[in-house]
C-alpha cells in the first residue's frame, strides 16, 4: 500500500496535478497544483502507484457524480458507496478520503471530461483497468435497480472518453444486471442470468461461450489487474468478479450437458 502512504505525505497529489490531482488534494485539505503535468511518462517504476492513486480518487468522485445525475442521491445510492467502503475493508483515513472525493464528485462544477481525459492517460491504455472503472460505474447507476436517463446520459458520455464503444457498453452493463440478479438470489445464478454475465446470447455454441468465459476470467484476474494499477484495496471486487464469471460458465455448461 506504499502509494497510501504517498498519497497522505502528499508527493502523489502534487506530482498527478490536473483535475485528479486536485480532486485528491481538496478531499485532502491539501493545496495541489491543479495544471496538468507531463503527460510524456512510461510505466515505470513509481507509476504503479501513481496509476491506483488515479484509479481511487477517480472511481469515488465519479460516483459521486452518477448519483447525483439525476439531481438527488437516494439512499440506496449512499448504501452502494457505503458497501463498496465495507467490501474494500477501507482504514477510517481511507474512508474518509472516499466519501470526500464522492461529495467533489457531486459538486456542480465537477469537471467530468476533464477527470476522465487524465484518468485515461494516467492509465496508459490498459483496457482491462479502465473497463473495471466503469463496470464500478455501471453498479452505481445501477444502485436503486435501474439507470435512470441522466445517469445513462453520464455513461454515454463516460464510455467513448475512456476509449469504450457504446455497444460494448451495453454489453457491459447487461452483464452488470446479470450479476446483480445474481446475487440477489444469494450467489445462485439462473441460465439468463448467466448468459447475461458472460455477455453471450443464450443460442451461442459452447465453444464460443467457452471462449468468452476464458476472456473474462484473464480480463479480471486480481492479480494481473493489481499489476495493471489496480489498488490492492479493490481486489475484492475482482474476485467476486471471477466468482461471478465461474458460476455462471458452469451454469451455462451443466445446463448444456443436460440438454
Amino acid at each position: 500500500m506504499a502509494w497510501w502512504g504517498k498519497v497522505i505525505g502528499g508527493t502523489l497529489g502534487m506530482m498527478l496535478g490536473g483535475p485528479i490531482g486536485a480532486l485528491l488534494g481538496a478531499s485532502l485539505g491539501h493545496q495541489f497544483d491543479a495544471r496538468p503535468r507531463q503527460a510524456g511518462f512510461s510505466a515505470g517504476a513509481g507509476d504503479q502507484e501513481r496509476v491506483q492513486a488515479a484509479f481511487f480518487t477517480a472511481t469515488f468522485a465519479v460516483m459521486g457524480h452518477i448519483a447525483k445525475a439525476d439531481g438527488r442521491v437516494t439512499r440506496d445510492e449512499i448504501s452502494l458507496a457505503k458497501q463498496l467502503m465495507d467490501n474494500l475493508q477501507l482504514d477510517d483515513a481511507q474512508r474518509k478520503l472516499a466519501q470526500a472525493l464522492f461529495n467533489e464528485g457531486k459538486q456542480a462544477g465537477f469537471d467530468l471530461d476533464a477527470v476522465l481525459e487524465q484518468f485515461r492517460r494516467e492509465c496508459h491504455r490498459r483496457s482491462t483497468l479502465v473497463q473495471m472503472f466503469v463496470e464500478i460505474q455501471i453498479q452505481a447507476a445501477l444502485a436503486d435497480g435501474r439507470i435512470d436517463p441522466e445517469e445513462n446520459d453520464v455513461l454515454q458520455r463516460m464510455a467513448p472518453a475512456l476509449g469504450i464503444g457504446l455497444g460494448d457498453l451495453e454489453r457491459l452493463i447487461g452483464q452488470i444486471r446479470g450479476a446483480g440478479a445474481f446475487h440477489d438470489r444469494g450467489d445462485r445464478v439462473s441460465l439468463g442470468d448467466a448468459y447475461r454475465i458472460l455477455g453471450v446470447a443464450e443460442n451461442t455454441p459452447l465453444p464460443q461461450v467457452r471462449k468468452a468465459y476464458r476472456r473474462l476470467l484473464s480480463q479480471h484476474h486480481p492479480d494481473k489487474l493489481v499489476s495493471k494499477g489496480l489498488p490492492e484495496e479493490m481486489v475484492k471486487l475482482a474476485n467476486e468478479k471471477t466468482h461471478e464469471i465461474r458460476a455462471a460458465w458452469e451454469k451455462i455448461r451443466e445446463a448444456r450437458q443436460a440438454s
